[in-house]
């Protein structure tokens, strides 16, 4: 069965141009034009993955990741959002919101296309159900969730792969590289930045739980045994 991807942007161009190199490669691909309409559809649908245009008159981009990342329904659905701005600090608060990649525009298709291999790859080809835990920290690997004594913690699908890699390796040190290749694919690209936003939100979800995750100053992260 093939995946599906919701892609929320208003620009009638661009959702064609995507539909059609979607749709070529394989995936079932749904659109909307503006944010209440795209949260209607993720809502209803279900989709594997969500493509989100930060720049949308009304309700933007922005507002559409924090909406869909506090619903239980949606918020473990990996998110790409795509920004014409090109200052980094918009690109980390769309990260810091809850999205898991980003691609600036304008891009070339095979590099979007490979984002989203990426993202939709996270779950495949793993082991069979597995529980890792740290402390407090439990990690389900089958069901993809995250527990803190009996509190259960929200988080994206990259965030669940760096703290899963993380508490499998714990004592070990691990660079920004080794983490993303590990999270996202060995084709992840992105800058230390993203890594260090991605960690720096863990931190925060996880509580007292997330001191365990130390930094190693000039090379990565561990977490603490």
């Amino acid at each position: 069965m093939p995946k599906t991807v919701l892609v929320i942007d208003d620009e009638p161009e661009l959702l064609r141009l995507l539909d059609y190199n979607l749709t070529k490669a394989g995936y079932l691909a749904i659109s909307a034009r503006d944010g209440p309409s795209g949260l209607a559809l993720a809502r209803r649908h279900a989709p594997d993955l969500v493509i989100l245009d930060i720049l949308m008159p009304g309700m933007d981009g922005l507002e559409v990741c924090k909406a869909l990342r506090g619903d239980p329904a949606t918020a473990g659905i990996p998110i790409l959002i795509l920004t014409a701005k090109a200052e980094e600090a918009d690109r980390v608060l769309g990260l810091e919101l809850g999205a898991d990649d980003y691609v600036c525009k304008p891009f070339g298709v095979r590099e979007l296309l490979a984002r989203v291999k990426a993202l939709l790859r996270r779950g495949v080809g793993s082991p069979a159900p597995e529980v890792l835990a740290a402390g407090r920290l439990v990690v389900d690997q089958g069901r993809r969730q995250v527990t803190v004594g009996d509190q259960e913690i929200p988080l994206t699908a990259t965030e669940f792969n760096i703290l899963r890699v993380l508490v499998e390796r714990r004592g070990r040190v691990l660079t920004r590289q080794d983490l993303l290749e590990r999270a996202r694919g060995e084709d992840a690209t992105a800058s230390d930045r993203t890594i260090d936003v991605h960690v720096s939100s863990l931190r925060r979800k996880l509580g007292r739980e997330g001191r365990r995750i130390q930094t190693v100053r000039g090379v990565g992260y561990r977490l603490k045994e």
